[in-house]
This record gives C-alpha cells, structure tokens and sequence, in this order.
C-alpha cells in the first residue's frame, strides 16, 4: 500500500501527449510523415520476414506491426521508440507455437504484456537495465546463430519439409540433403543479399531490406526462376484489416507458459529499454522507462487479442526513425499506418516475392545481431565476464533461450555478489590507522581487540564474517567492532553479527559496536539484535566507546 500513496498517474502520460500539450507544429507533423514512411518501408520486410522465421504467416508479423506498433509509440515513454516484432523473439516464438500452438503463444503474449504493465507500474524498469552486458551479448548472439542456421533452408533452397528444432540436428538435416540445394533459388537469394550490402555500404539513405527484395523479385520474374514464393507457400497477404480473433484456452495448461511469459516479459523489457537507451544518446532526449514498460505490455496483449506477435522496441528501426528526422512519438504511429496502407491497398503484390530473398534479409539481421566483434572484445573482459558471456551463448544455442535468460541472469547475479563481498573488508586495526590516537592505544592494549569492517555488511560476505572472528589462540576481553564504514546491512548479515556475538559472548568476551550508522542501527533495533549485545554496547563513535568501556578505563587508571 505505501507503494500506491505515491502513485501518480502524471507519472505515466505518454511522451505523445506531452507533445501535443507543448504545441505541435506543421513542420512537425511534415518531418513526422516523412520518417513514418521511411520506416514504415524499412519494416515491412522484416515484419514478414520475422513472422516466418518464427513459424507463423507474413500477415501475422504485418499485424503485429500495425497493432503493436502503434500502440508502443502512441502510448510509450520515449519520443523516437518503433516497435514491432524482432529477431529477439524468433526462437522463443517458434518453439512455444511447436509445443503449445498459435494460441498457446496468444495467451503466454498476454500474459507476458500483464507482466510488462506490472513491471511499468511497479517501476521496475530501472532493475532491467542492471542484466550484465555480457549475459545480453551471450543470448543475442545466440540469438542471431540460430536465426542464421534457420534461415539457411529457404536461402539455399533445401527441400525439408521440417526442420528439426535443435541447432545439431539442423546441421546434421542440412548435412544429409545437400543434394536438393535449389542452385536457382540460390542465385535469387545471393543477388538479395549482394544488392543489401551495396546498398547499405554505398547508399545508406536507400532502405536496404526492400531494394534487395525488389531485385531479388524483379530477378526471379524476368528470368522465370521456378522457386519458392509468399504466394505458394501462404496463399498470399489478405486485403484485411486485422480482425479482432477469438480465443479458446480451453486445453491449454496455463503452468507450461509462464516460463515462457516471463521470458517474452523480460526479453520485451530489455529490447525495450535499451532500443529507448540508444534513441536517448543519438537524440539527446530522456525516456521514462516506467511508461514504456506499461505501453509495451498493452501492446503486447492488444497485438495477441488481433492474432499477432509478441512485440518490442526495436533498435535498428527506431535508430532509422531518428535519422529520417522523426520530430514527435506520431513518426512512429506513422509508420504503423504506412503498413497498413500496404496491407489493404499492395497485398497482392507480396505474393511474388521469393522467400529466399526474405532469408537473406534475415541472415543481414543475424549477422548484425550476433555483433561478432562485441563477442570477442568480452573475451578480453574479466573472466568472469567471459564465462557469463559463453555460458549465456551456449545455453542460448544448445539448450533454450528461456533457460539461457534465467540461468545467465543468475550467475550474473551471483558473480555481481561475489564481487560486492570482495569489496567488502573486515580488519583488524593496528597503529598508526586512522581513528586518532584512541585507537592506537587501545590497540596497543592485548586485552582490547578492535575490528573494522568496511562496506556492505550482507549475505554475500556473511560467512567470511564469522570465519574470520574464530579465536583459536589468546582471546581478548573487550572486542570493539567499528562499523562506521558499513552503509547497509541485510538480514543475512545480522545474523551472522548475532551468531559471532553470542559465541563471543560464551566465551566471555565483552563485545561492543561503535559508529554505527542510523540506517544499520535502525534495523538492528527492529530485528531485535540490539538486545542480544546490549543496547548500552551501542555507541555512536570510536571514542564514545572507548571512553565507556570498563577495560580501558582500568587501563587508564593504572
């Protein structure tokens, strides 16, 4: 309840809004066009290509786009943000709709977008941005691995009429049909590609996606090359708007998907605010992520209730907006448009376009996902990045990427921990350290031993804690524990405070606590463990406890 005495709904309001209350220009609205197509072209490829790679059909990833994406710029936290589905998604998407179907994938979007709104409300925006840039390389890398080897099947042509969901098996199925690698369709699928990279190296400004599918279209009509369309293989793109669907959940088991859902929830978190993270340094600007979170997870479950997708920020096409000279949130509502304009006036003309040119649009995509060169750079990282890194990968390749999400999160986790210890120090004071002349002679007193401990005092250090005030030889009388270093203390850490105290106490030795911090002492008090030292072993200070302490005082008097 404290959360929501300081919820305020201003808090949420869409930059969209923002940026018609600040006064919404012609010129504007004109560069706010002219950025929504460009990007509306730029997605269109991919919106269809993606939907395939994923298992489902061309006009699913242009609904996707339509619905999702408006909704993510419409109602989201930053200025630039495109959404739509991505290349994140691909495996995740394929193999909850081999396990569970096309609707199994409806509910877990669902789900994931009721996660993503709670996630927003909650303001846990800010906790996603602390996943290790190694475990997002490890499982993006992954990522863009298998879209490459997936998308090998249409590029050369393979006559498979499945390919196995493992990337060994892929391998090996492509290993023992090498003989049906379709040459015709081979040249459409190079001529793509090659026309891509021209393109993007020579003339940048040209979307590069749709001239490599213009080319690789126009080569397979003029030349008459037998292969393997939209058309043939989906019947085509529906002159539709996306119609409301029907659900049925009935022989679902809702337990299997949440795995799934949390994984779509925090793949569409992390996309999300790092594509939002990336506009903010090309543009100057500043998102809210609590707001983006929120707008996600509707868009995510308005594009499942219209039989899409899941749907995220996307960074290329967002990046791509900003360089068209996107003034306002509206380029990116734009560009949903645009998309739709395509679907209910150029359907038909998808239909000739080859697939193999569509996987060579998405073999660019692997490629530029997998960013080779930020994997190897983490090899000259900590070890341990590295081991976050490869683990991530190899998980993500081998295993699941729900698996690789949840396990790489983890081990950053616990690596994060082990560092937070090592900075953690818990030493004995001797001569000449600071805290003035008191401590020198207190410590030149045998019967007096006195301890700093510096740095976070919690579970991750917990143990050495209590290993390390183990006296085996001469034990002292009074043992002071200066704690003035010590910001925060967890529960974890209190009780090994208790346990070092009691087992001190046992053997008659008088503990004392000095320079405890407001914050520590207020959670001592309410965890009770004032009352196992004494509250009137609790001092302020160093020298307040010296001057209190009953050995000292003798030590003077002699």
């Amino acid at each position: 309840m404290a959360y929501f005495s300081h919820f305020h709904f201003r808090d949420y309001i869409p930059a969209s809004i923002a940026y018609l209350k600040s006064g919404y220009s012609l010129e504007g609205f004109r560069r706010d066009v002219g950025a929504g197509v460009t990007v509306g072209i730029v997605a269109l490829p991919l919106a269809m290509a993606f939907a395939i790679a994923s298992g489902a059909t061309p006009s699913v990833g242009l609904t996707t786009a339509i619905i999702a994406g408006f909704i993510i710029s419409g109602l989201g936290g930053t200025r630039f943000q495109i959404g739509g589905p991505t290349g994140a998604f691909v495996v995740i998407i394929s193999n909850v709709i081999a396990h569970h179907g096309f609707e199994g994938l409806v509910l877990a979007t669902i789900i994931a977008g009721a996660m993503l709104i709670l996630m927003g409300l909650f303001g846990l925006g800010k906790l996603l941005q602390y996943i290790p840039y190694p475990v997002t390389t490890g499982f993006t890398t992954g990522i863009g691995l298998l879209i490459f080897i997936s998308q090998l099947k249409d590029f050369l042509g393979f006559k498979l009429t499945h390919l196995p969901g493992g990337i060994i098996e892929s391998v090996t199925a492509y290993w023992n049909n090498a003989a049906s690698i379709h040459l015709p369709t081979v040249a459409i699928g190079v001529v793509t590609l090659v026309t891509m990279l021209v393109v993007r190296r020579y003339i940048p400004k040209i979307p590069a996606p749709i001239m490599g599918i213009v080319i690789g279209t126009l080569v397979a009509l003029v030349f008459g090359i037998p292969t393997e369309t939209i058309g043939t293989r989906f019947g085509g793109i529906p002159s539709e708007l996306p119609a409301f669907m029907s659900l049925k959940f009935s022989d679902i088991h809702l337990g299997s998907l949440m795995s799934d859902s949390i994984t779509i929830a925090i793949l569409a978190g992390i996309e999300s605010l790092l594509s939002a993270t990336v506009a903010d340094g090309m543009s100057g600007d500043r998102h809210n992520p609590s707001t983006e979170l929120v707008a996600q997870g509707l868009a995510n479950i308005g594009s499942a209730l219209f039989g899409g997708l899941p749907a995220t920020g996307a960074i290329a096409r967002t990046a791509t907006n900003i360089r068209a000279g996107a003034f306002s949130p509206f380029a990116g509502m734009t560009h949903s448009l645009v998309i739709l304009l395509f679907v209910l006036v150029c359907a038909p003309l998808a239909s000739g376009i080859p697939l193999a040119s569509l996987s060579a649009v998405l073999l660019v995509v692997a490629w530029d996902m997998s960013e080779p060169h930020r994997m190897l750079r983490l090899f000259r990282a900590p070890k341990s990045d590295s081991l976050v890194m490869v683990m991530t990968l190899g998980l993500t390749v081998f295993v699941d990427l729900t698996v690789a999400v949840e396990i790489g999160v983890v081990l950053a986790a616990l690596l994060f921990m082990k560092r937070m210890s090592e900075l953690t120090d818990i030493h004995s004071l001797d001569t000449g350290l600071p805290e003035e002349d008191v401590i020198d002679r207190a410590t030149g007193n045998e019967r007096v031993v006195v301890y700093e401990i510096s740095g976070p005092f919690f579970f991750g250090m917990a143990q050495r804690f209590i290993d390390i005030m183990n006296f085996t030889r001469k034990k002292p009388e009074l043992l002071i524990f200066c704690m003035r270093l010590v910001p925060i203390m967890d529960a974890t850490g209190i009780e090994a405070l208790e346990t070092v105290i009691r087992r001190l106490q046992s053997q008659g030795i008088h503990v004392v606590l000095s320079g405890v911090t407001p914050r520590v002492a207020r959670l001592i008090q309410r965890l009770g463990t004032d009352s196992v030292v004494g509250q009137e072993n609790i001092f302020p200070d160093f020298s307040t406890a010296i001057a209190h302490s009953d050995i000292a005082h003798k030590d003077e008097v002699s």
